[in-house]
């Protein structure tokens, strides 16, 4: 069947369309993607603006016609981070389910964390043993550990690069005070999870999804998308610690002219990659390996798993 998975996050409204059945690998047929940046468009409040509403309600039509155009017999919309936690969450759900017809499902961090993990999961395998795995999305940090398909543990913080450039570094270039709190802030929230995942062990295979973490191991040589999905794409903790203070010394525009940076990321690559070097220096990981698989992928397989083998 073809199926589209409508994915509203705290950056963008991505429309993913694939080919897919029970016991297979999901095939992409499609992306339809508008950047929108939710977790900007918060009021004073915590809620999201009048114009925020009007054009997430405008991206919602436009990616159903997308849908429709490619022929997908079902769509799974879902929420992230940014409407999750908006003050006026159920009034904006209430509107586009009225205007759009589109009943957009919430994911709680934990779910996000668990349904990331699921996809990492599926693509490296049972012989990847031992899974720890970090998203860094718009709105949040996600980290899950498990042997299994579902982890052992599953943690989402308020850390995404989003929310964080909005929130911590209102310069461009940064200031170097910025910096400094925003990296206590990071490195405070996330050592109050470490010891859920400590507790459990080393882990065999460390893993990350998302662009941040995609674009932040490109600039420290990884290869580019070009090279195919099935290129091994590794990021070290060293690299970060030489780029985040060259990042931060950086404008906007000069980290868009990075390799494999855009446009629309580089405002929030500093952020993210204080997250990034965090993580990965309190959870103790020396390199973990891009994913290219992530929370879509694992709205997908939960829905095939639930479908009647023929």
């Amino acid at each position: 069947m073809r199926l589209g998975v409508l994915d509203v996050g705290s950056n963008t409204v991505h429309l993913l369309v694939v080919d897919a059945h029970p016991g297979a690998r999901p095939l992409p047929a499609h992306s339809h993607k508008a950047e929108l940046r939710l977790a900007e468009l918060l009021d004073e409040r915590g809620a999201i603006a009048p114009d925020g509403v009007e054009r997430l309600i405008a991206t919602v039509r436009g990616a159903l016609l997308a849908a429709e155009d490619k022929g997908c017999e079902e769509v799974l919309p879902f929420a992230t981070s940014a409407v999750r936690e908006a003050s006026n969450a159920d009034a904006v759900l209430a509107r586009v389910k009225d205007e759009t017809g589109v009943d957009l499902q919430v994911l709680t961090g934990e779910e996000e964390a668990r349904l990331t993990f699921l996809a990492a999961r599926r693509w490296f395998g049972w012989s990847a043993g031992k899974l720890l795995l970090l998203d860094i999305g718009g709105g949040s940090l996600e980290v899950a550990f498990g042997i299994d398909e579902d982890p052992d543990a599953a943690v989402s913080l308020p850390l995404g690069a989003g929310r964080l450039t909005a929130g911590w570094l209102p310069g461009d270039p940064a200031d170097s005070a910025d910096v400094k709190a925003l990296r206590r802030h990071v490195r405070a929230q996330i050592a109050r999870t470490v010891g859920e995942f400590t507790r459990f062990g080393r882990p065999d295979h460390i893993v990350a999804t998302s662009k941040t973490f995609k674009q932040l191991a490109r600039i420290a040589g990884a290869p580019g998308s070009g090279e195919g999905l099935y290129v091994e794409r590794v990021l070290t903790r060293k690299s970060l610690e030489e780029w985040v203070p060259r990042l931060a010394g950086m404008t906007a525009p000069e980290r868009a002219a990075l390799p494999g940076v855009s446009e629309g990321r580089a405002g929030q690559l500093l952020a993210g990659a204080v997250v990034a070097e965090g993580a990965m220096d309190l959870l103790g990981v020396e390199e973990l390996e891009i994913c290219p698989w992530a929370l879509r992928e694992g709205v997908i397989l939960r829905r095939l798993d639930h479908l009647p083998e023929h």
